[in-house]
């Protein structure tokens, strides 16, 4: 597991800020957040994350059967907040064999969630939403819209959207996990709020935070 911080875009090594930089710096992308080790999932990591996180923490709720929750991660550090939220479930597939799920919430320009799913960018494209809705989702009780990507690695599938003003990924392995998406009909909840009483149930931690993104 990375035990440093790492950058957003690339997950390459970052310079700390100095006395010259008060920024945390990538050597390919410049001045950027710090994306922080990940974290296994517990009630009482969840509750620090809560506290820091500027975007919401979406969590399909409730879960599909057999799912649990997996892992959380931020992007960010006690300056600025979580300005990018990870949350990973993990569970049996629609086909066979196991599927992991991460929900990232970012505000523009971050990048994780364009990394995640394998892109070189930082977001998903002028052009993303260009053509029909590929899945209907409920964010907040509201409903929602999400376009699933194109020339992503064939590992994964990759859907996106906006919510609240942040980037929304929801990016499944394998890609045949990606039905789950369109056909669950899933509905987002805000594990920052404080009027419901979720009984999370949590999981081994999901190799998705931990092994490198890009590989196939």
């Amino acid at each position: 597991m990375r035990t440093a911080p790492s950058c957003p875009r690339c997950f390459g090594p970052l310079h700390p800020p100095s006395v010259w930089n008060s920024s945390w710096r990538c050597d390919a992308h410049g001045d950027v957040l710090p994306y922080q080790p990940p974290h296994r999932p517990s009630q009482a990591v969840l509750d620090a994350l809560r506290q820091a996180a500027v975007v919401p923490l979406w969590l399909p709720w409730p879960l599909p059967a057999g799912w649990l929750v997996t892992g959380f991660a931020e992007v960010g550090d006690e300056r600025t907040g979580a300005r990018a939220t990870v949350v990973a479930v993990s569970g049996p597939s629609l086909t066979h064999g196991p599927a992991d799920l991460l929900i990232i919430t970012e505000e523009l320009g971050v990048g994780l969630g364009a990394a995640y799913a394998g892109l070189d960018g930082p977001d998903p494209g002028s052009e993303f939403d260009a053509g029909p809705v590929n899945a209907k989702i409920e964010i907040h009780g509201h409903p929602g819209a999400l376009w699933c990507l194109k020339g992503v690695p064939p590992d994964r599938a990759v859907y996106v959207g906006e919510a609240l003003g942040n980037w929304l990924w929801l990016i499944a392995w394998p890609a045949e996990a990606g039905c789950l998406i369109p056909l669950t009909q899933l509905s987002l909840r805000d594990l920052r709020d404080t009027d419901q009483d979720l009984d999370l149930p949590f999981g081994a931690f999901s190799p998705r935070l931990e092994d490198e993104p890009r590989e196939a």
